[in-house]
């Protein structure tokens, strides 16, 4: 488990704290032989360790990321922008979202990583679970990458753990093309627009992949008391491609729906 210490001052204690960072010293492999503008992710399991042995016992499952170079190529409007140790707190911030489980960030001085510009993890318990930032010179140049290479290193188990089943199943790639409509409803002023999509989506049954508004207006042209409501609505079949008739039948029925529901008046 990864442990918050005060600042290394020393090469041995910095040895330690660079021995410890198991995914990013594996990513660091391939960085160095791309860093000029480059994002690298790796996700560590139980499994890549089985042929060790036994004798090593149960291994925590990671997430490590190393981000180099430039996050934005110079341009005709302005120089390059490199990545920043905030960029890796956001990449961060998407594994947690996942799990939707609560930590709490704190700046804190930890070996492998540069003094005032690295955030620890912390479980609501009060243990940490990864850390990232920009790490140590010395750090980096054991891993032979450039200077102000920016990274981030999580323990998964304990974020797993606390999510009590949060973790959304993966959704298969589609194999076929989406079809799209847009409709503009008219509708009063005091429907919530989250009720109007609810029976959008629901209209359109299974080929209805997603609904969303997109604007909404109210004023002179659809009278007082109404507001017109816009809906994006993106249809997809998962063992075909949709036929006009197909795309038809839904428009048909989510007018129709929007209709009987709330008397609303397609514009």
């Amino acid at each position: 488990m990864l442990r918050s210490q005060r600042c290394a001052t020393d090469h041995f204690e910095l040895e330690r704290a660079y021995r410890r960072l198991t995914g990013l010293r594996r990513i660091s492999r391939v960085a160095r032989r791309r860093h000029s503008r480059a994002r690298f992710w790796d996700p560590i399991k139980p499994e890549d360790v089985v042929a060790v042995g036994t004798a090593l016992g149960e291994q925590p499952c990671r997430v490590a990321g190393l981000m180099t170079g430039a996050r934005e190529v110079a341009w005709w409007d302005g120089p390059a922008v490199p990545y920043e140790w905030t960029d890796v707190l956001a990449a961060v911030e998407r594994v947690r979202a996942v799990v939707r489980v609560p930590v709490r960030i704190e700046a804190l001085a930890v070996p492998s990583w540069h003094h005032g510009r690295c955030a620890a993890f912390i479980l609501p318990d009060g243990t940490p679970f990864g850390f990232a930032g920009e790490l140590h010179p010395r750090v980096l140049e054991t891993l032979g990458l450039p200077a102000r290479t920016v990274g981030f290193e999580l323990v998964l188990d304990p974020l797993v753990a606390l999510s009590e089943g949060a973790i959304a199943a993966a959704v298969p790639v589609a194999a076929h093309p989406l079809a799209k409509e847009d409709f503009a409803f008219v509708v009063p002023v005091s429907l919530a627009a989250t009720d109007l999509v609810r029976v959008v989506h629901g209209a359109g049954g299974e080929l209805v992949e997603s609904a969303r508004v997109f604007d909404v207006y109210a004023g002179a042209q659809v009278g007082e008391g109404l507001k017109s409501v816009a809906v994006n609505v993106v249809m997809r079949a998962s063992d075909r491609t949709l036929s006009a008739e197909d795309v038809l039948a839904v428009r048909q029925a989510i007018i129709a729906a929007a209709e009987r529901e709330f008397g609303a008046v397609l514009r």
